[in-house]
């Protein structure tokens, strides 16, 4: 029998490494912190690490600016720490996987600085670049993501590079088979220090359209920003990107055992997930905004979840409901709902969908939102947009330790942000003191799951249940598991035919017979499938 692989069915978490753990007092994160710290994860029960990226930049979008993709910044320690990070993970048997930005650079990288010298040369062309239309103006009408057009004006070149994202984050031109090639050996440069894979940003925006045609509009009433007011038809997504998937895949390939996660931001996000992950020559798994954004609805799930199945039956789905760059999943969605104890039900359900599950540091410890003052963000998007968006500082505050220490004891120094009040009263300190916490259910929820082959890779199949109600089937007969959630804020109830069933682990709900009585934020996890007439 061909043997499962690691990431199909595991739980990562997400380090976002800045907000941590300060190890050397400066009030920023770092490798030696997270070193610290790695029992604190290895207990949770999960089975890797994503570690946002920690390499040489200047920082002006926190690390998504690489200048220079083998080094680690100085901020966040050595080389040779990260080497120790690696061994530890191993060591504690977790993998690890790491962020790769290959869309784009700093402008600080070498690269860059040779690129916009001139239009010849070595790296001439390793970035995209376009002549002025007859006007002077940029050459088409595509915009960045943080505001205002992607296009910028090189004087020295007399030329405009693209930008998605900020001005300072000029875009590799991937078109160009030299920046593949130099792309791919940094891939392999890490692998061979023993990484387990990657998660890779935004990776449908590695190619353009070469005709830089313009972007159609996009209807939406509800944009606040201008980009969203574009169909993205030219500028991600493109057909051209499939082709370097297929050239970074046989690279993986090569060291067995190891994977690639993709980020994917588009209109059609389920869709998108399906091209980067259905077929051998693309990438093993994705995740995408879907999740991310939105309402929590039970039709949403299934309909998503479902589709995904549909259009790619050979692909194997990745989902997230918090990282670095969207609000806390409490805030989103609890409304009237106990926080803490919707949190728990977002964890239980986000872990039993068919797919490999993407838990977001402080996610186990339940933590809102931080709503921050204008003049404490970092973020050049919050600055940019507030205060109809306020950017992502507010999910990036870092981890509180304790309630009563100076800084929650994430550091002895002033964090580059600040920790709210909130927070503190939801410490890890504070919840290992409280065996009915939710980070002792988490652990417990977690070890439990580990050990259900249908809750990792068994079939799903959604039930038919009353609006307010989500319910899905793992697996198959007695081995397998029927799980309801209650998403809306008011008592459900739900009946099924045959046997009483057996409660497999406790989510909240009460059965009495054939009926199970669910209060808001409350679910039913039952051994043996329910057959719906």
């Amino acid at each position: 029998m061909t043997k499962t692989p690691w990431w199909q069915g595991a739980v990562i978490y997400q380090i976002y490494p800045r907000s941590f753990a300060d190890a050397n007092g400066d009030g920023i994160g770092d490798l030696p912190g997270i070193l610290a710290h790695l029992p604190y994860v290895a207990a949770l029960g999960v089975d890797a690490i994503w570690l946002s990226p920690v390499f040489t930049s200047p920082m002006r979008d926190f690390g998504y600016d690489v200048a220079d993709y083998r080094a680690i910044d100085p901020l966040f320690g050595t080389l040779d720490d990260f080497d120790a990070l690696v061994a530890a993970c191993h060591r504690a048997g977790l993998k690890i996987i790491i962020d790769q930005v290959y869309s784009h650079t700093s402008a600080d990288h070498a690269w860059f600085q040779a690129s916009r010298l001139a239009r010849t040369g070595p790296y001439a062309d390793y970035y995209v670049w376009a002549d002025p239309k007859p006007d002077g103006t940029p050459p088409n009408n595509w915009l960045s993501v943080f505001g205002g057009g992607a296009w910028e004006w090189e004087p020295r070149r007399r030329q405009y590079y693209l930008h998605n994202f900020l001005l300072s984050q000029p875009d590799l031109n991937l078109h160009n088979p030299a920046v593949q090639e130099e792309i791919l050996a940094i891939a392999r440069f890490w692998l061979d220090r023993g990484v387990d894979g990657f998660r890779l940003d935004v990776a449908n925006f590695y190619t353009h359209d070469p005709l830089l045609r313009d972007n159609p509009p996009c209807a939406r009433a509800d944009a606040i920003k201008p980009y969203d007011m574009q169909r993205h038809i030219h500028d991600r997504s493109r057909p051209e990107t499939l082709p370097f998937i297929a050239r970074l895949r046989a690279v993986l390939d090569a060291y067995p055992d190891h994977m690639a996660v993709a980020e994917i931001s588009s209109d059609n996000p389920v869709a998108r997930m399906a091209e980067y992950t259905s077929g051998p020559d693309r990438l093993h798994t994705a995740y995408s905004f879907v999740f991310l954004t939105g309402p929590l609805t039970p039709a949403r799930v299934g309909r998503n979840v479902a589709r995904l199945r549909a259009e790619a039956p050979d692909a194997w789905p990745s989902w997230a409901f918090e990282n670095h760059d969207v609000p806390r999943s409490v805030s989103r969605w609890a409304g009237t709902r106990p926080p803490q104890k919707f949190a728990r039900l977002l964890i239980a359900l986000l872990t039993t969908l068919r797919g490999t599950a993407f838990l977001y540091q402080g996610q186990e410890l339940g933590l809102p939102q931080a709503d921050l003052p204008f003049e404490a963000l970092r973020d050049p998007d919050g600055i940019t947009f507030w205060p109809d968006y306020k950017g992502r500082d507010g999910c990036r505050t870092p981890i509180p330790w304790t309630d009563d220490a100076p800084n929650a004891g994430f550091s002895s120094a002033t964090p580059w942000l600040p920790i709210p009040p909130d927070h503190r009263p939801l410490s890890v300190a504070a919840q290992e003191a409280d065996p009915e916490s939710l980070l002792h259910w988490v652990r417990r929820f977690l070890s439990w799951r580990r050990a259900q082959p249908a809750l990792l890779t068994g079939e799903i199949h959604f039930l038919d249940l009353p609006t307010s109600l989500l319910g899905f089937t793992r697996g198959e007969g007695a081995e397998g598991f029927t799980l309801i959630f209650n998403l809306g804020e008011a008592e459900e109830t739900f009946s099924w035919p045959g046997a009483a069933p057996h409660v497999a682990f406790d989510l909240g709900a009460m059965l009495k017979s054939r009926t199970a009585f669910l209060p808001a934020a409350t679910g039913a996890l039952l051994s043996g499938t329910v057959k719906q007439k």
